[in-house]
């Protein structure tokens, strides 16, 4: 018996077992579809070039074939393991934009404005570099400065200034535009995941358990109300009952699909798979986002780049001599945020990450030689996506429908074309002039909009930021309250960045901790409350 049943032990989930069971009379479970975070490659931060290969922790999902992108399937990493895919990320340690969260206010996500949120953001952040009113400094989530960063981060950030734009030491202060190297979650040179940051100092309490390896299959209620959930673990089916609440932290694309298996979401898909609908509920799994990404690459004429480094000595350096040397490297060192002539307001709508490597189909296809690679994506996309059922069965992944660059007026791709050109443009600079070798792809810098276009459509691929699809509102359409809770239904929230409305500019890491971070003062207050 339990007083709160977590599922998913990612950056929102480990954030919710740490505060919740440090009141030691709430007992906490928490379920985690993968294993624990023990792969060498998770904590040693240069490792996510590894990672890649590693199907054990990761979901692997694929897009349906995608209209706008020649009819390609686009991979999807997410993690499944203790830590979620703040285990496998970059660890780029961005907030989003300030204007990001007024504007949810505005839309309907009641109390999740800038001056809302930004207490959070402090109570989480260990910031080892940077303070001031805008930076924590004793939170469990520690952010630092890169300890090595490669001279072609500079080179890159030398470009920006060089085109005209201002440089930025803090992504996260006073101004988000800019070119700069990103702060990054790590801690005395090793990744700082949500389940190292949270999970682990909670580990010992005796009111908190942790299960890995079991899939949780669907929500258990008792007429209108959520009091338990059922899990697979191995073939063996349990049933565990929560006293409290059923918190879903499964991220964009698990968290619907549960409460889809569960019978909430749009009721004709639900009875064509013989799931009995609980609740109505169209939004489940509708507005999908993502921010699509554009790689362009250039062949370096120096050996300086990280294509073709020893692991060994990558290794040998990071964990015999002190958590040095490039074994400590983000491998997205440096980035950008820019606003573009497109641009409504004056929020940047476009951001970079520069890689010193040559990165083709998110690192899975090695290209010879040595290169760099400037990533960049438009950060307010008007395409929305959505989730289906694939199957009744809990292992079978849903089917994602992006619908990338679906959006009525074309902005998407207008702007898609205006990232691959503002990367081309960079790479001509004088920066870059001791480095710069031949185009790789495309592998001609001249091409006009028509050939940028083509170019965006064979090659644009995720970076990774999905959310929305359990949409946070006031309205009848929004899945959850502004509060978490699950309209329709009592005893179920869904805390993660499935519940975003909008994506913001920016990584999601960061803003999903800050999120369960307000959860948990959500839950006492309203404990309090009922008390």
């Amino acid at each position: 018996m339990y007083d709160y049943i977590i599922v998913g032990a990612g950056s929102a989930g480990c954030v919710l077992a740490n505060r919740l069971s440090a009141d030691p009379a709430v007992r906490v479970l928490l379920l985690e579809a993968g294993p624990r975070d023990r792969h060498p490659f998770i904590h040693m931060p240069a490792g996510i070039a590894k990672l890649v290969n590693v199907p054990s922790i990761n979901w692997n999902y694929v897009t349906e074939p995608e209209p706008a992108l020649e009819g390609r399937r686009l991979w999807w990493p997410r993690g499944r393991v203790l830590g979620g895919s703040s285990s496998i990320n970059a660890m780029c340690y961005v907030r989003g934009h300030r204007a990001d969260y007024d504007a949810w206010a505005a839309n309907g996500a009641t109390g999740w404005a800038w001056r809302d949120v930004l207490p959070y953001f402090l109570r989480s952040e260990c910031n080892a570099d940077l303070g001031g009113p805008l930076h924590g400094r004793d939170g469990p989530l520690h952010v630092a400065s890169l300890r090595h960063v490669n001279p072609l981060s500079h080179a890159f950030v030398e470009a920006g200034r060089e085109l005209g734009y201002a440089v930025n030491s803090d992504f996260n202060g006073e101004s988000q535009a800019g070119f700069g190297l990103y702060q990054v979650t790590q801690k005395d040179g090793a990744r700082c995941s949500s389940a190292v940051a949270y999970l682990r100092p909670a580990l010992h309490r005796p009111n908190l358990t942790v299960r890995t390896g079991v899939l949780t299959t669907r929500v258990v209620f008792d007429g209108r109300r959520a009091v338990g959930v059922e899990y697979a673990e191995g073939r063996r089916l349990q049933r565990v009952h929560a006293d409290r609440e059923v918190l879903l932290c499964g991220g964009a694309i698990n968290s619907p699909q549960l409460l889809m298996l569960s019978g909430i979401g749009p009721p004709d898909p639900l009875r064509a798979h013989g799931i009995a609908v609980l609740h109505d509920a169209p939004g489940v799994g509708a507005n999908l986002q993502d921010h699509l990404d554009i790689c362009t690459l250039h062949a370096s004429t120096q050996r300086v780049t990280y294509d073709r480094l020893s692991d060994a000595r990558v290794a040998f350096d990071y964990y015999l001599r002190g958590r040095r040397g490039p074994g400590t490297s983000n491998i997205a060192e440096a980035g950008a945020f820019v606003r573009s002539a497109l641009a409504p307001d004056e929020r940047p709508d476009i951001q970079l990450h520069f890689v010193p490597a040559q990165l083709d189909d998110h690192g899975r296809h090695r290209l010879p030689g040595d290169g760099y690679t400037v990533h960049a994506c438009f950060l307010r996309p008007r395409s929305r996506g959505r989730l289906e059922l694939a199957s009744v069965n809990p292992s079978a992944p849903p089917r994602i429908f992006a619908n990338y660059l679906s959006d009525a007026d074309g902005l998407d791709m207008r702007m898609m074309v205006e990232c691959a050109r503002l990367s081309r443009d960079l790479l001509r600079q004088p920066a870059f002039a001791p480095y710069r070798g031949r185009p790789v792809i495309p592998d001609r810098d001249d091409l006009d909009d028509a050939g940028l276009e083509a170019f965006v459509r064979r090659k644009a691929e995720s970076i990774y930021h999905p959310v929305g699809t359990c949409r946070m509102g006031v309205d009848d359409d929004s899945v959850v309250a502004p509060d978490f809770c699950v309209r329709g239904v009592q005893g179920l929230r869904v805390v993660d960045a499935s519940v975003m409305p909008t994506l913001l500019g920016g990584n999601t890491n960061a803003p999903t901790i800050m999120m369960a971070e307000r959860a948990s003062d959500l839950f006492r207050v309203r404990e309090t409350v009922a008390a």
